[in-house]
């Protein structure tokens, strides 16, 4: 990364009634990031112009994305993070007693280290010795590794025009590296885009209908998330069924999770798959399947597609 820089140009660092805040920012190989102190949110993490996190609230998407599927789970012991380098799903993941590996796998060291550096909440996470940090392509990693996960998390950027991480949401991707890298009565979950009344066409429902070509059960479920102002959306797929109750999920979490969560319980995990009228609607009529050929973008800027233009 360049030289990590204190910014309040272009309105970057705005706080609330427009009064600006100052800005960590940075650019890397793959991505722009910046660090934001806003007054709602708090220290906001956001990568080629979409938030990714902020402090007072990020908890929710973490907790959303990574407990369900290992919850569901029978016996959790290796998980397989594509992404994750702010460190926040490796430290949810950990909190799980079963757990004795977790191989998190980002492409983008720099973004790695400036999280190491700035997002204190996640440090015990990184000194963890059951984590195995990997800088590398997550489709690269999973293919050329000779050990199978019980889950595998996407906590992917979202697919962005020029980014590094819209292939890994491919039906190709699922089918040929993802799935045979998960042992029997294996799981994995995505963050999946904006699930709103509106905005869950941009890629939540083309997500959930590819994954549909690849796995026998597939759940979508969505969160609202203040500081992203929308909801939001994960879907989580196996060749196995998801079966659990709201009281088996609470006993789970009682016996296997280590401190309490703040969102989740399982009757919120049950509600989570409760998606609106017109949310199921669109997505049992999608057709549309995710190829690099027919990708879907939401909106964003990537330094790849920046310099491409340059």
């Amino acid at each position: 990364m360049g030289e990590i820089s204190c910014s309040n140009g272009n309105g970057v660092g705005n706080g609330v009634n427009g009064k600006s805040t100052p800005a960590l920012t940075g650019e890397t190989q793959y991505q722009d990031i910046a660090l934001l102190d806003t007054k709602p949110f708090g220290k906001a993490l956001v990568i080629d112009g979409k938030l990714q996190s902020a402090e007072v609230d990020e908890f929710i998407y973490h907790e959303s994305l990574v407990h369900p599927a290992i919850l569901h789970h029978p016996n959790p012991k290796t998980i397989f993070i594509m992404g994750g380098g702010e460190g926040s799903t490796a430290r949810e993941i950990l909190r799980h007693k079963s757990v004795e590996k977790v191989v998190m796998c980002d492409i983008d060291e720099e973004v790695v280290e400036f999280c190491k550096s700035y997002l204190v909440v996640n440090r015990e996470a990184f000194s963890d010795p059951r984590l195995e940090l990997v800088i590398n392509d997550a489709r690269a990693e999973l293919e050329s590794r000779k050990e199978w996960y019980d889950v595998i998390i996407g906590d992917l950027a979202d697919p962005i025009e020029g980014g590094p991480c819209y292939k890994l949401y491919t039906k190709s991707f699922y089918e040929f590296i993802v799935k045979p890298r998960l042992n029997p009565g294996g799981i994995f979950v995505t963050q999946a885009g904006p699930a709103g009344i509106f905005s869950h066409t941009e890629v939540f429902s083309c997500i959930y209908n590819t994954l549909k070509q690849v796995f026998k059960y597939v759940v979508p479920y969505s969160a609202h998330i203040p500081s992203f102002a929308d909801t939001w959306g994960w879907v989580m797929a196996s060749d196995s069924p998801f079966t659990l109750s709201a009281e088996e999920l609470d006993l789970r979490m009682k016996l296997n999770i280590k401190g309490e969560n703040r969102y989740l319980d399982g009757k919120t995990i049950a509600s989570a798959s409760s998606l609106s009228k017109a949310v199921r609607k669109s997505l049992d009529n999608e057709t549309h399947v995710f190829t690099e050929g027919t990708a879907r973008f939401i909106y964003g800027y990537g330094s790849a597609l920046k310099h491409n233009q340059a």
